[in-house]
């Protein structure tokens, strides 16, 4: 039986990232996984030259020591048009998680996050056509 989709979380918490990864892969995603943008960007165009694309990335919005998703997202779009992206964050009421669709997001998901809405969210983006 193959995955559901594969997805890319970038989050700077490791706790985070072992904890989306492990709910991710139970509910039968492939999961790579990046501490910051930049490290996500090599990845992504690494997977994509590969021919073995992500699905959807899910993007941590701010990362204190490195590139945030407010940032990756730009540079995401320029290797991939696209991209199906998910801004993360616990500050809800930040601008580019209120009005996440004009910043380059197709979804927001609020820190922390319940499985069921997680695996909803992927299910919504899954099944939505790509730009």
């Amino acid at each position: 039986m193959s995955a559901k989709g594969k997805v890319l979380v970038m989050d700077d918490e490791q706790i985070i990232l072992d904890m989306t990864r492990e709910v991710l892969k139970f509910l039968d995603y492939d999961v790579m996984s990046a501490k910051d943008g930049l490290a996500a960007i090599d990845l992504y165009a690494r997977e994509k030259a590969a021919g073995a694309p992500f699905d959807i990335v899910i993007l941590d919005l701010s990362v204190p020591s490195g590139l945030g998703g407010r940032e990756t997202i730009v540079q995401l779009r320029k290797i991939d048009p696209g991209v199906k992206a998910v801004i993360s964050s616990g500050y809800s009421d930040d601008p580019v998680v209120r009005d996440f669709s004009n910043h380059g997001f197709d979804e927001k998901l609020t820190k922390p996050y319940k499985i069921h809405d997680l695996k909803n969210m992927l299910e919504q983006i899954m099944n939505k056509p790509r730009a």
